[in-house]
This record gives structure tokens, sequence and C-alpha cells, in this order.
């Protein structure tokens, strides 16, 4: 079963509307990865099948963030989404590249 929830995976200079779960930190690099690199005729690994890129979504439906370090700044109109994630009380998650676990980069 699809999960029917939304979120954000923003790398760098760039970000994805997902559908599905918030990703841990490996999945995140993972789909960033599979997302980032123009792979013709790529099929998307069975283990990220729990993912899709959506198109449309209204920002009050998304549910989760995520960020991962990449090249580039957060554009300020991202910036500007997470914070009003984190106002509505949902907490951005940061993973480094490195080994380190989960740290909340705005909110609680």
């Amino acid at each position: 079963m699809r999960s029917t929830m939304v979120g954000i995976l923003v790398h760098g200079d760039n970000h994805f509307i997902v559908q599905g779960p918030s990703p841990d930190r490996d999945d995140a690099a993972a789909l960033v990865h599979h997302w980032s690199l123009i792979q013709i005729g790529a099929v998307k690994p069975p283990a990220l099948d729990q993912w899709n890129i959506v198109t449309r979504a209204l920002r009050e439906n998304l549910e989760w963030a995520v960020v991962i370090p990449g090249d580039g700044d957060i554009s300020p109109a991202v910036t500007q989404l997470l914070d009003e994630l984190s106002a509505r009380g949902i907490i951005v998650h940061y993973w480094a590249k490195s080994a380190g676990g989960r740290r909340s980069l705005f909110g609680a």
C-alpha cells in the first residue's frame, strides 16, 4: 500500500515534492542520488519504490521535510517554505553527508 503522505526533500539548491513516508538519512541520500542524475531507461531500485515525485501538492498538505546538503544554497522560496512548515510544528530534519544521525535544522 502506498503512503499518501507528502513532503519535501531538499538537496542544496534543488528540491523534490515527494509522496511517501519521511525517509531516513540513507533513503533520503539514495533518493537524491537517483533523482538528481539523468539515467535514460533507469529503473528505480525496489528499496525506493515507496517514494514518488509529485508535480502538484498544496503546501498546507506537506507533512515532513528533510534536508540533505548539496551544491548551492537553498533558495529563498524553499527556505520560506521550510520556515512555514516549522511554524506549523513540522520538524525539518537535516542529515549531514557524514554519519552522525539526525538533527533538527528548524523548529524543535
